[in-house]
């Protein structure tokens, strides 16, 4: 299994909104009412840009869900498994955890989370009923979703061809 060049990283690759439900549904309403301490991104140092292959990891009060996307509709959903202390480790790149290089997951930190959201995508290409990960705080909503084999973020509303489902 490839672990991303994260030692301790063992994605669980799921497809389909009930799986992942079934599977993480209770624990990610258990992050509802806590704030969000952190957002840690594995960095390309080179580049000077995220590297987007690697899990996204948000910190709920020592609470961490590691989220990742591959192919078209793979999603791993983890729990408290990767050190952002610890290096990565991925031949040809000088990657690195941070978590201060992006104003707007910045600003959610403290917040208090309101409710995660799974969208599922239903626009009628290959990604069709894929899953993305919502979390809704009072002043924006952060949506982490496939974007072609990688993590894609985006802030506010998510786009219309998604469906949501509440995990309140």
């Amino acid at each position: 299994m490839f672990n991303f060049g994260i030692e301790s990283y063992r994605p669980q690759w799921l497809n389909g909104r009930s799986t992942v439900v079934a599977r993480h549904g209770e624990q990610l309403r258990a992050l509802i009412g806590r704030p969000l301490t952190r957002v840690w991104l594995v960095w390309d140092v080179q580049d000077n840009e995220w590297f987007s292959d690697c899990p996204v990891l948000l910190d709920f009060s020592g609470e961490q869900v590691e989220i990742n996307h591959q192919k078209f509709d793979d999603l791993s959903i983890t729990w408290n498994t990767v050190d952002p202390c610890q290096p990565v480790r991925w031949a040809d790149f000088d990657l690195q955890w941070r978590h201060d290089l992006r104003a707007e997951l910045h600003a959610l930190q403290s917040q208090i989370l309101q409710d995660v959201e799974l969208l599922e995508w239903t626009g009628s290409d290959m990604a069709q009923g894929a899953v993305a990960v919502s979390f809704r705080f009072p002043h924006s909503q952060l949506n982490i979703a496939n974007d072609l084999d990688e993590n894609g973020l985006t802030f506010g509303p998510p786009e219309a061809r998604y469906l949501r489902h509440s995990l309140r």
